[in-house]
């Protein structure tokens, strides 16, 4: 993904409802939720289920499995921004996934 294409996941859904030219009520009703809660969740007001980002996943035919991880980028961008950390926080993340990786291995495996 290109620098200019950074969105937020709920710009990017905002995105992928404009682009269709769909009302934000037609969307709503057609995953049976209310207008008002995705129209915050497009304005990052609010945090989406994992059932809503599987349900908008299969209503514009994306993937799921993309749409997740827009969404958890998102969640580790706002906690580095937060608590004001550095990005180097990033290495020290990717190896503690490597190492539970293979804890979680080990621990299958007896």
């Amino acid at each position: 993904m290109g620098q200019s294409q950074l969105t937020t996941f709920g710009e990017h859904i905002r995105t992928l409802r404009e682009e269709a030219e769909l009302p934000l009520r037609k969307v709503a009703a057609d995953l049976n939720i209310d207008p008002s809660l995705l129209g915050k969740i497009e304005r990052n007001e609010r945090q989406p289920t994992k059932e809503f980002i599987r349900q908008i996943a299969n209503y514009y035919k994306i993937d799921p499995k993309m749409l997740s991880n827009e969404f958890l980028s998102d969640q580790i961008a706002y906690k580095i921004l937060d608590e004001e950390a550095d990005i180097e926080i990033l290495k020290v993340a990717e190896e503690k996934v490597q190492y539970l990786k293979t804890s979680k291995k080990k621990a299958n495996a007896k």
